[in-house]
């Protein structure tokens, strides 16, 4: 199926999206994760644009979307106003969120904050933001493994992932393991290279985690109170979390108790399978979101 591309002005940026079945009514919006960008969800528009408005946009300071100046323009109410208007933006009260990773975080803040847009929302490892407060604040597993999120907060991300022409970032994220494996092409680095040169796409990337509410001391250091307590966090949409348990930088444990957050909840899990689960298995994630789709 051919991918369409357009740019749609919401919230005082420009978004740049890939699309497929563009006549269709329904709509399913992809939002991309660190680092990736529209791409990772190339697989997903094939299968879905037959029967939905398939549309993948780049996050703002993402590839050839905007790319705000200021940490603060990457806060999460911002992205969940960037969702909302651009839902509109293609004339869609009413929508199918799925979300990965970053986009995974947002999807669910979009969730708790506008059920009445959403028929159904799907995560694709991405654990309810609860679940991963509880465990950052009391799981030295979970701690451990978001130690990468210190590197993102400095001032060096940039320097540093992009040295060797982005072969660091390359690596950082394991996309050489996916390479070798023969999951990733040399066409596929070569597209995210691209996204990540464009000018100012590296900072806007990692202006997500400088802008996060979050911070990660040492493992077994007491974490600053979360200023989500006492929020009334529940979901209540119909979601499916499909859950990749090789996931080396989300521990199992977040997924525990995400039923008292997510009432109506179905997950299904993929076992020894990496975070970039959409990559390594696109045929699961794909029967998974169908059944989910259509039951």
């Amino acid at each position: 199926m051919t991918i369409e591309h357009g740019y749609a002005d919401v919230n005082g940026i420009t978004l740049h999206y890939a699309h497929t079945g563009k006549d269709n009514d329904n709509l399913l919006l992809f939002i991309n994760g660190f680092p990736e960008f529209w791409y990772e969800w190339r697989r997903q528009l094939d299968e879905f644009g037959a029967d939905y408005h398939a549309v993948a946009p780049d996050g703002r300071g993402y590839n050839l979307s905007s790319k705000p100046p200021k940490v603060e323009d990457y806060q999460s109410p911002n992205m969940v106003e960037d969702i909302r208007q651009l839902a509109l933006h293609f004339g869609a009260e009413k929508f199918t969120l799925v979300g990965h990773d970053w986009g995974g975080a947002v999807a669910w803040a979009f969730a708790i904050a506008h059920p009445e847009m959403l028929d159904k929302l799907i995560m694709i490892n991405m654990p309810h933001i609860a679940c991963f407060i509880r465990e950052m604040e009391n799981s030295v597993e979970q701690q451990t493994a978001s130690q990468y999120v210190r590197l993102m907060k400095s001032p060096e991300a940039e320097t540093i992932l992009s040295a060797d022409n982005y072969e660091e970032l390359w690596k950082f994220a394991t996309f050489d393991a996916l390479q070798a494996k023969g999951m990733l092409t040399a066409e596929d680095k070569a597209a995210y290279i691209e996204a990540w040169s464009q000018p100012g796409a590296l900072t806007g990337m990692v202006n997500w985690y400088r802008a996060a509410f979050f911070d990660v001391k040492e493992p077994g250091e007491k974490p600053d109170p979360s200023p989500l307590a006492g929020l009334d966090l529940t979901v209540r949409v119909p979601t499916l979390l499909v859950w990749a348990d090789g996931d080396k930088y989300l521990t199992n444990g977040c997924l525990d108790g995400t039923e008292e957050f997510v009432p109506d909840l179905t997950i299904r899990k993929i076992p020894g399978v990496s975070h970039w689960v959409a990559t390594e298995r696109p045929d699961l994630v794909n029967r998974y979101m169908r059944e989910f789709l259509e039951s």
